[in-house]
């Protein structure tokens, strides 16, 4: 791929990463997600994706799911974090966690300092990287 092509792909990537920040901040209250990068994998049909998160206090996420799975790393701060079918937790700067492809998940920020976390998304091509998710039922 010639050096043009890829700079017109990567503006196109930025883009999109935009719209989707805003689209998350539309529907959350007090959460940004920033692209960082973008990029195929060995995995045919996957990508990955690493986003800068940030929780404002009192901040959350809302409940929605990804279209693969989210590995992501506290750098500062905590979250409550909430996944359908497990007990809420408080994951903190330092800590990591996996959310499974496809599984409702939450997050509030019950502290009085922004959560910040890089997220690393590995998921299907093409699909929205979240998508809005009813609470589990209790």
């Amino acid at each position: 791929m010639n050096q043009v092509k890829k700079q017109v792909l990567l503006s196109a990537f930025a883009a999109l990463g935009l719209c989707f920040a805003t689209a998350v901040s539309a529907q959350s209250t007090g959460l940004t997600r920033t692209l960082v990068t973008k990029a195929d994998i060995s995995v045919p049909g996957r990508e990955a994706v690493i986003a800068r998160v940030e929780v404002a206090p009192g901040g959350v996420s809302g409940w929605h799911t990804h279209p693969g799975d989210e590995i992501s790393y506290v750098n500062e701060g905590e979250t409550e974090l909430m996944v359908a079918g497990q007990a809420t937790r408080v994951v903190k700067a330092g800590e990591g966690f996996v959310i499974p492809a496809g599984v409702p998940h939450n997050a509030r920020n019950a502290g009085t300092v922004t959560a910040k976390l890089t997220g690393v998304y590995v998921v299907e091509k093409g699909q929205p990287l979240a998508s809005p998710a009813a609470p589990p039922a209790k």
